[in-house]
């Protein structure tokens, strides 16, 4: 490389700087030359929205905070853990995971939601013709939400403070009567359960008892003595009934090979052996006459289901009392109150929001449209932005 190289190679060096401070200074050229433009537009646009704010309604917020239903433990479980297989029927109804996730939801529910478009007549308020559009329309002013505290806070935004704090307050009083038609907690499950099984008990002890009655009393059948010969007997096969339905509902929450599933398995097993045994070994009496046999066969179911009513009807009290102590389902913390100040519109934050997003877009016009007389100053880039007009004019079919 000879000397006139070297010089020549500096030069173009020496002037990199000099361009880029020479771009620098045209785009704060630009923003000088477009001062005024990019001052005022933007406080025209917020004054303008400032004003546009004035003439919407105001937006009133009311409040509720409560407190969702607790699970508490069950004070049975230590006379669940004497009745053998019934025992185990408690842990059916397990506890509930996520309960505040799961009351936010009932209170978006469609059942609700329809109890509170009835309740307040909402198609007509929101001028809706279906429940479909009136339940977005509550969905868009009520906020339901669930709190690392445990609480529940219901938010409900309208015109009227007086109707935002009902709307608010109407939420928890028709959650109370929906949780009234289901069953959530521990001891409305197990409550639920029992009482189904004690109907079917009852019904299959009266039908056993007209049975026993159609057989008749003779002396034979007497002197066999059935109450003594059977009712152990009967017990047992109750134990093996109830054995199953234990294992029947633990087969919904645990796998086959858990070994608490393993042992109900093998005490099942074990009292249908001991029932076999007790079958092989009832009085001879039993069999004297058909008439006997009869009678005592009979007296034996009546017993069965007797059983079976009875450890049901415990079960069911005992669920009855555990519900009983929860108390209150819905302990509301702060009922709503006809707010005093609005929510909406935020005037001053939308008066800045638009005077900041009107000033980018100025800023960014400016720009472009300085980029563009520039690029127009060549023949080349003039060529180019003809054949663009000209393309966009084709498309909008203009010639």
């Amino acid at each position: 490389m000879n000397e006139n190289d070297v010089i020549a190679d500096e030069a173009r060096q020496s002037t990199l700087p000099e361009d880029d401070e020479i771009s620098l200074l045209d785009l704060l050229q630009v923003v000088a030359d477009n001062l005024r433009l990019l001052v005022l537009g933007p406080l025209a646009a917020g004054l303008v929205a400032l004003g546009i704010t004035f003439t919407l309604a105001p937006t009133f917020t009311a409040t509720t905070k409560f407190m969702p239903p607790q699970q508490q433990q069950s004070g049975t479980a230590a006379m669940l853990a004497g009745l053998g297989a019934l025992g185990g029927l408690a842990g059916v109804a397990g506890g509930l995971k996520n309960p505040a996730d799961q009351y936010v939801a009932l209170l978006k529910s469609n059942s609700v939601q329809d109890a509170l478009i009835d309740r307040f007549k909402l198609t007509g308020r929101y001028e809706t013709k279906f429940h479909e559009d009136a339940r977005s329309a509550i969905s868009g002013s009520v906020q339901i939400a669930s709190g690392k505290d445990g609480l529940i806070v219901i938010d409900a935004s309208d015109k009227d403070p007086l109707f935002a704090a009902q709307l608010a307050n109407a939420h928890v009083e028709e959650l109370g009567r929906l949780l009234n038609r289901l069953a959530l907690t521990e001891a409305q499950q197990r409550r639920v359960f029992f009482e189904k099984q004690l109907a079917n008990a009852k019904d299959n002890l009266v039908k056993a008892e007209q049975a026993l009655k159609s057989s008749g009393v003779n002396s034979s059948a007497l002197k066999a003595n059935p109450g003594a010969a059977v009712e152990a007997l009967a017990k047992l096969k109750a134990g093996i009934a109830a054995q199953e339905i234990k294992l029947a509902s633990m087969r919904g929450y645990l796998a086959e090979s858990a070994p608490d599933f393993r042992q109900a398995q093998t005490e099942l097993a074990a009292m249908r052996g001991q029932m076999t045994r007790a079958e092989k070994e009832e009085p001879a009496t039993a069999g004297a006459n058909s008439g006997d046999s009869d009678y005592i066969a009979r007296f034996r179911d009546f017993k069965y289901h007797e059983t079976l009513f009875d450890l049901f009807a415990k079960q069911y009290e005992m669920a009855r009392v555990d519900e009983s102590r929860e108390g209150a389902l819905i302990q509301v913390v702060d009922p709503a109150q006809p707010p005093e100040r609005k929510s909406k519109p935020k005037k001053a934050q939308i008066a800045m929001l638009t005077t900041l997003a009107v000033g980018f877009a100025m800023l960014l016009f400016i720009f472009i449209r300085q980029a563009l007389r520039s690029a127009a100053q060549t023949s080349q880039s003039a060529e180019k932005i003809s054949r663009l007009r000209r393309s966009c004019s084709r498309a909008l079919g203009r010639n």
